[in-house]
């Protein structure tokens, strides 16, 4: 039976430059890579943005249908999974989730009937919640389709 030799020294493993080469390689391409991938999820941030708002189309067209109206702004997007004071007509909830769900940066989204540029106004003033912006901080609004 053959004996191993016991590897000592200079053989045994990675030397500290060698160690330093790889680390310095994945930090470089980690420098080339992650932008991009930063960039990709702001835009798919505004992209569910403009999914939720046509979601929210869908449901208060069902709301106008039973009732003969948009909800008000003072009734607001809660009048879509909760009954409405004094509409019987109302056969919700129009959301499959009994909850009004918030933008994708976390805040919640504007409603107003009637409102500014049709029968209701809803947006989300996207990542820095405030009017205006540009990149993932431009407005996402319901009477303007997907960039």
């Amino acid at each position: 039976m053959k004996q191993r030799k016991n590897m000592t020294g200079s053989h045994a493993g990675f030397t500290l430059i060698e160690m330093m080469v790889v680390i310095i390689i994945i930090g470089l391409l980690a420098a080339l890579v992650a932008p991009r991938m930063f960039g990709k999820l702001g835009k798919a941030k505004t992209s569910a943005a403009y999914a939720q708002i046509e979601l929210f189309g869908t449901a208060l067209d069902s709301f106008r249908l039973d009732v003969g109206r948009y909800p008000t702004t003072a009734e607001g997007l809660e009048a879509l999974i909760n009954p409405v004071t004094g509409l019987e007509e109302w056969n919700g909830p129009y959301l499959k989730k009994r909850e009004i769900p918030l933008d994708p940066w976390g805040n919640p989204y504007h409603y107003e009937s009637p409102g500014n540029y049709g029968d209701y106004d809803l947006y989300s003033y996207g990542a820095d919640n405030a009017e205006g912006g540009e990149g993932e901080s431009s407005d996402v609004v319901s009477w303007k389709g997907p960039k």
